[in-house]
């Protein structure tokens, strides 16, 4: 290969990757605006090259990620989507507000950190984890995106509301009361290794549970989309909507 085809095909990549990098600022942007975000979203649009893409009107992958947004009840939590065959027909790849945009998959999720999660149901130091006797698939979990099955996490902290002050698991079912509640049920005291591996006497053992249930509402996955699955994926928990033929605008991506 000559120096002047090598330096051309330098060149086409440069120009290439500056434009993407440029196309998701401009998308950051608008969905801060359109969903009054309080901060930039990171936004990823994925695949090379990305010139191509935007000439046939059609991103291939797009990621959104809100971290710290606000949410009801929870305080903050991490907004995510990510959209498979965007139609930017409408939006056109600056994404002008209000333009609908038709996607072929929609992946939407609520991310929950123990941080949060622990000053809602009152329990110090929370931490979760995938119930322990999941086989996990090569992602971390049991579906697609790594979310763990939801029966039987393992939540460990310490439930100072209940007169407790000392670290317990406790095993937990999540499940969905409605589209939008999360419930946490706790079913039993765990101990042995890699648990608090802490003893619950029989007079406090029902307050120890107690205080690691809960019902989270308000929960609107972003895009308005219904759940799918809910879980741990490492120390957070999520709760995940997939859709297939959606047609979605960007102020959709928070919900009030």
């Amino acid at each position: 290969m000559s120096a002047a085809v090598a330096a051309l095909i330098v060149t086409a990549v440069a120009v290439d990757f500056g434009t993407s990098i440029y196309a998701e600022y401009q998308l950051s942007r608008a969905v801060r605006r359109a969903a009054d975000l309080g901060s930039d979203p990171f936004v990823a649009i994925l695949d090379f090259p990305f010139i191509p893409q935007v000439r046939r009107d059609r991103y291939n992958e797009v990621e959104i990620k809100a971290h710290a947004a606000d949410q009801p009840m929870i305080g903050k939590a991490l907004l995510e989507a990510t959209m498979h065959s965007v139609d930017l027909t409408d939006a056109s790849w600056r994404f002008r507000p209000g333009a609908k945009i038709p996607v072929a998959r929609l992946e939407s999720r609520i991310i929950i950190d123990t941080v949060h999660l622990g000053r809602y149901l009152g329990v110090r130091d929370l931490m979760v984890e995938a119930p322990p006797n999941e086989t996990n698939d090569a992602t971390g979990g049991t579906t697609e995106s790594g979310i763990s099955d939801p029966h039987g996490l393992v939540f460990t902290g310490t439930p100072t509301a209940a007169g407790f002050d000392k670290r317990v698991s406790v095993t937990v079912d999540l499940s969905m009361a409605d589209p939008t509640t999360l419930v946490f049920t706790p079913t039993g005291i765990l101990t042995g290794p890699d648990t608090a591996n802490q003893n619950v006497p029989d007079d406090q053992r029902a307050a120890v549970l107690a205080a690691f249930a809960g019902r989270l509402p308000q929960q609107h996955l972003p895009f308005g989309i219904a759940p799918t699955s809910h879980g741990a994926r490492g120390s957070d928990v999520i709760i995940e909507g997939i859709a297939d033929d959606m047609t979605v605008t960007l102020p959709e991506f928070r919900q009030s």
